[in-house]
């Protein structure tokens, strides 16, 4: 079974697994689950993006990935039996689907070609992961950031000429491992190029054309 993209089930597992899962919303910045905590559920985004990183003893955050609507997390604890190796943060204001661990077995434990799924999602997030670290490496900032932005942007169905997010610069340097100041260089260049407009904790995207085209530079 080749999966089309990281987090995905086919239709069947995925309608099964949401007939069992409950609800819960989340606000911008709260945490799901944290690192050491129990493997007690697995997650599907409904709606908004989960932020997965890990935190040095100093508070320096190195993310992991995002996760965004329709796709599934927090499996690999499940199988392994140990606590959760990150955090998972809501980046916006999200909703999350949640199957607890017990029930996700029960269903799943005597069915050799649902195990098969899990074991590529886990394959496929794992190369996922190791593409994002040669990214940090390789990519420049400003293709970096603008990945981020569309991801945000797709994620929240954002529609409309000049869609505006809730956006927070820090949040952002985190996420890709630079200063907030190095961020907020490459959003005044592009400000000035007509690209985004910015103000307090908002950003507006002028040429949403032309950030898709940084993403692909």
């Amino acid at each position: 079974m080749c999966l089309a993209e990281p987090g995905t089930l086919d239709e069947e597992l995925d309608a099964l697994l949401r007939r069992h899962a409950r609800q819960r919303v989340l606000a911008r910045g709260e945490a799901l689950y944290g690192r050491g905590s129990p493997p007690d559920a697995l997650f599907c985004v409904e709606r908004g993006i989960f932020r997965l990183s890990v935190t040095s003893p100093v508070g320096r955050e190195a993310v992991l990935g995002l996760v965004t609507p329709g796709h599934w997390f927090g499996e690999a604890s499940l199988f392994t039996c140990e606590p959760r190796g990150n955090d998972a943060v809501a980046a916006v204001d999200s909703t999350v689907l949640m199957v607890p661990a017990a029930t996700l077995h029960a269903l799943i434990d005597d069915r050799s070609d649902y195990l098969r799924q899990f074991l590529a999602m886990m394959g496929q997030r794992y190369k996922a992961v190791l593409s994002r670290m040669d990214d940090t490496v390789l990519l420049p900032l400003p293709e970096r950031l603008a990945r981020i932005i569309v991801q945000m942007i797709d994620a929240g169905g954002k529609a409309g000429d000049a869609p505006v997010l809730r956006f927070s610069q820090e949040e952002a340097a985190h996420m890709l491992g630079a200063s907030r100041q190095t961020v907020n260089r490459v959003l005044k260049e592009w400000e000035a190029a007509g690209i985004v407009r910015l103000s307090y904790r908002t950003l507006t995207l002028a040429d949403l054309t032309a950030i898709r085209r940084l993403c692909r530079a």
